[in-house]
């Protein structure tokens, strides 16, 4: 499943990067996924970051 944050949402609250800072970084103030972890959408605390997200920015699409 791919993972993806909407920067148009993202308010830049940095929660994603501390949750899953292997999968989220935070760059110029905004979260991003890290180029080659777009992949990461199964993994159980990528979807907790997504669920958690206050913007509600991370996308998990199949």
């Amino acid at each position: 499943m791919k993972v993806s944050v909407d920067p148009s949402l993202c308010y830049g609250s940095a929660e994603c990067a501390h949750r899953v800072p292997s999968v989220f970084a935070f760059v110029d103030e905004f979260g991003t996924v890290i180029p080659g972890r777009e992949d990461s959408g199964d993994d159980p605390r990528v979807q907790e970051a997504a669920e958690k997200c206050p913007s509600q920015a991370i996308r998990i699409t199949e």
